[in-house]
């Protein structure tokens, strides 16, 4: 009788693990700010926004007095 080769039995990957394990990867590649940079585009991007609410609101208010206008002018509302 032959002898059987007992092929070495290799546990099949979790797909969750292995997604786990290489984000984990990924992540150690990342370069992260530091803390102060962190503050800082925190403080522009909440500028920006406050600007931006700034002036959807005055546009807003601005074409609403425009329509009410022109409703008065040609309904008579």
């Amino acid at each position: 009788m032959a002898k059987k080769e007992e092929a070495a039995v290799v546990p099949q990957e979790n797909a969750i693990g292995r997604y786990l394990r290489e984000t984990r990867g990924e992540l150690r590649k990342v370069t992260w700010p530091t803390r102060d940079e962190a503050w800082r585009l925190t403080a522009i991007v909440l500028g920006v926004t406050a600007a931006f609410a700034v002036f959807l609101w005055g546009m807003d208010a601005l074409f609403s007095n425009f329509i009410q206008f022109l409703n008065q002018q040609i309904l008579g509302i």
